[in-house]
């Protein structure tokens, strides 16, 4: 894992956009997670964080499910805002350099109903592109499985099989201990 990180105390910022409850089950975790570990997360869904300096956090966490192999466009329309801002005030850089202490964690909830994971890794490298062009340090991507609502054949025909009830308790403790390994790095550091 590599995190960059600065001395002072640690700003966070969660965003997240869900239309089925998934990917706000991980957000909800995330940001209990990181209450625990005595940190104060400023917490946003994706149509209340356009006013958000990214830039001014040291850890940015977003989530998003996968809609046919990319962000919904809610987080599309986001990530474009945000770019054409940040390409305005010259902050996108040649060669995307790094910015010491500024870090990034992606989270996708996916069903996969077809292709499993690579329905959702798109969805990464994308966000991940996103944030290594704004200078951020993608410090993780995680891919949580979570139930397709609406059509029971895709949460258990597909090349997952089963995945009615997910993002179930065991999916959440991960997504805990993640946080808190990646806090633990971060302080560290």
């Amino acid at each position: 894992m590599n995190i960059q990180n600065s001395e002072k105390e640690l700003k966070v910022l969660v965003i997240y956009w869900s239309a089925t409850g998934n990917t706000e089950k991980v957000a909800n975790v995330i940001i209990q997670t990181l209450q625990y570990e005595k940190i104060k997360p400023v917490f946003r869904k994706i149509g209340d964080a356009a006013k958000e300096e990214l830039y001014d956090y040291d850890l940015v966490f977003m989530g998003t499910p996968s809609y046919q192999f990319l962000p919904p466009e809610p987080v599309i329309r986001f990530v474009k805002q945000k770019m054409k801002l940040y390409n305005e005030r010259g902050d996108i850089k040649p060669g995307a350099p790094h910015i010491t202490g500024k870090n990034a964690v992606l989270f996708c909830t996916y069903s996969g109903p077809h292709t499993g994971i690579g329905e959702a890794a798109t969805v990464g490298e994308y966000l991940g592109q996103f944030f290594e062009h704004i200078g951020f340090n993608v410090t993780a991507k995680w891919y949580i499985i979570g139930e397709f609502h609406g059509r029971e054949d895709l949460s258990t025909l597909g090349r997952l099989g089963d995945i009615r009830g997910r993002p179930n308790l065991q999916d959440l403790n991960e997504v805990k201990r993640n946080v808190s390994e990646l806090i633990n790095a971060i302080r560290s550091n």
